[in-house]
């Protein structure tokens, strides 16, 4: 706990809302879907531009941002305290989002051996060579572990199709913004495909985004196979290039036509995947060029192989960006969780320095 965390935080206002969603009939009858929850707080003292809106990944919900395992404070306090009005999301089909989950189809519940190798535990699978840098999971990360179990218990079912994903939390986070205004958008992990499109579809009230490791590489899925071979590929191809659903590029692409691609040669070091890029000369996404966007990785997690390539596909459509690995600000350590792990506050900083000079 730090000391800023032992002070009273003052709330001047706080509540929730539902964003979105629609009427659809069903067998049991008439049913609301595809809403949004938020909650938000507004801090006593607002001495920011905009508020901020975290969104949660995969198999998670909104309380990744508002507590740890260990009980310290999370993302949402540490910026209410900075004077960040905060909104935290649970996504469509998620947590306080769930509605009638019979109308999205079937869904993807939370898998113990995934949580651990993918999120908290990585060094117990070793799938990808940064697995072994892991230190920061406050607690041994596996079941039994009082902290590990808190984690766990945690986890919620998803959608398990993932381009219906996108497209119903694309609709509702755009519903979410044109009700509360401007915003910075916090995405983690699956989040960040919701981001790009929300950003393509509503440009003017996306003040900055946050990719903490958004989902990626570009173009495919990466797949984990432990050593040698270390990495594989999806089969199924990225429309638009950063998520599975069209984006706004320019020139735009004709009906039918895919965006032209090719693959590195070799990869840009050693533990890294070979990234895909657009074919010559490169669309651009003319909808976030004017976007501050930050992508933030960590050392240790299974985005370490590929998150340069979601920057450089970026950089390539026109899109600016910060690419911040954590381990080059002398952060090491964390998993993919970054949000719940140690020291969380000392990543919290890095989001918050850069937010000052690119949007506040």
């Amino acid at each position: 706990m730090t000391a800023a965390s032992r002070e009273p935080l003052v709330i001047a206002s706080q509540g929730y809302l539902f964003a979105g969603g629609h009427y659809e009939d069903t067998p049991a009858g008439r049913v609301m879907t595809g809403q949004i929850y938020a909650e938000y707080q507004i801090p006593h003292e607002v001495r920011s531009p905009c508020p901020i809106v975290m969104i949660h990944g995969g198999s998670q919900s909104g309380t990744n941002f508002t507590g740890t395992p260990d009980g310290r404070e999370g993302w949402a306090q540490y910026f209410l305290r900075r004077g960040w009005p905060v909104y935290v999301v649970d996504t469509v089909g998620r947590g306080r989002a769930s509605g009638n989950v019979s109308t999205y189809g079937e869904l993807r519940g939370p898998e113990l051996t995934f949580a651990t190798d993918r999120f908290v535990g990585p060094k117990n699978a070793m799938l990808w060579p940064q697995a072994a840098l892991h230190t920061q999971f406050p607690g041994n990360a596996r079941p039994g572990d009082p902290l590990f179990d808190e984690f766990f218990a945690s986890q919620l079912s998803s959608i398990g199709d993932f381009p219906r994903q996108q497209a119903l939390n694309a609709e509702a986070g755009t519903a979410l913004l044109d009700r509360i205004g401007p915003a910075v958008l916090l995405t983690h992990s699956q989040a960040g495909t919701f981001g790009w499109l929300i950003a393509d579809r509503r440009p003017k009230l996306v003040k900055g985004i946050v990719a903490v490791e958004p989902n990626g590489p570009p173009v495919h899925d990466a797949e984990f196979k432990g050593a040698p071979d270390w990495f594989g590929e999806s089969k199924a191809f990225k429309e638009g290039g950063v998520c599975h659903l069209p984006l706004t590029y320019d020139p735009p692409l004709k009906p039918g036509e895919h965006l032209a691609v090719v693959c590195e040669k070799e990869a840009q070091g050693p533990g890294l995947m070979r990234c895909w890029r657009q074919a010559e000369p490169a669309r651009r996404l003319v909808n976030l060029a004017d976007i501050p966007v930050v992508v933030l990785q960590a050392e240790a997690s299974y985005h370490a192989p590929y998150d340069h390539c979601t920057s450089q596909w970026l950089t390539q459509a026109g899109v600016k960006n910060t690419f911040i690995r954590l381990a080059d600000r002398g952060i090491h350590g964390n998993g993919h969780m970054m949000m719940i792990e140690a020291n969380s506050a000392e990543i919290a900083a890095v989001i918050a320095d850069w937010l000052q000079a690119n949007v506040a």
